[in-house]
């Protein structure tokens, strides 16, 4: 069964804190990283991280949308971060960044966007812990979900089937299914959860209880 992550860029940032409780139950707290250059958008910086960290003992699943990751994989991992996630059309030499990634001691991750062949990632996946599949551009929430990126989880499953794969944009009660059936192995929803009356509730559903 997928499990679902939270993501933090939906949530009410006028009370981090209390929205953070509101998914305790939740085993991963995706956390959206924008420079305003890689994606025309910007969310937080390592100090809004660094505040919650000692708030909750959840994963900090953290999507580095930077055009140049590589000089802040330090900063984010001493931020909290455990898992830190970059994408393959970054501006830095994907290997120095997984490099940095490991060293710093968090589990390394590639995000794709949905124009990108799935076929760019096969030369790192021997030496990740997921691989993020996005189904919306990055840079905005509350997309609606493209299927055709969905088959990419499909792939990366026959081919790497250890990996963890997480799916990013547009998931919601109507889309999860598609999300699952793929063989996505975590649903990372924001609106779908941090706005819905009962988050706990919400997040069982996604999963298919």
């Amino acid at each position: 069964m997928a499990i679902v992550a939270p993501s933090l860029l939906a949530a009410d940032f006028s009370a981090l804190g209390e929205e953070v409780n509101r998914v305790r139950g939740a085993q991963i707290l995706h956390i959206d990283i924008m420079d305003g250059n890689f994606v025309p958008n910007l969310s937080m910086g390592p100090q809004v991280m660094k505040s919650l960290r000692d708030k909750t003992d959840q994963v900090f699943d953290v999507h580095l949308m930077l055009l140049h990751p590589l000089s802040y994989i330090p900063i984010f991992r001493r931020a909290g971060g455990d898992w830190l996630t970059f994408h393959i059309e970054c501006a830095d030499d994907p290997r120095k960044v997984l490099a940095a990634i490991e060293e710093s001691g968090a589990k390394p991750g590639l995000a794709i966007k949905p124009a990108t062949p799935v076929e760019d990632l096969y030369p790192y996946c021997d030496n990740l812990h997921s691989v993020t599949v996005m189904t919306v551009e990055p840079g905005f929430g509350g997309q609606k979900l493209q299927r055709a990126p969905l088959e990419k989880i499909r792939e990366l499953k026959k081919r790497f089937p250890r990996l963890l794969i997480k799916v990013d944009g547009g998931v919601n009660l109507d889309t999860a299914p598609l999300c699952r059936q793929a063989g996505a192995d975590v649903l990372i929803a924001g609106t779908g959860v941090f706005r819905a009356e009962n988050p706990a509730r919400a997040m069982a559903m996604l999963q298919g209880d």
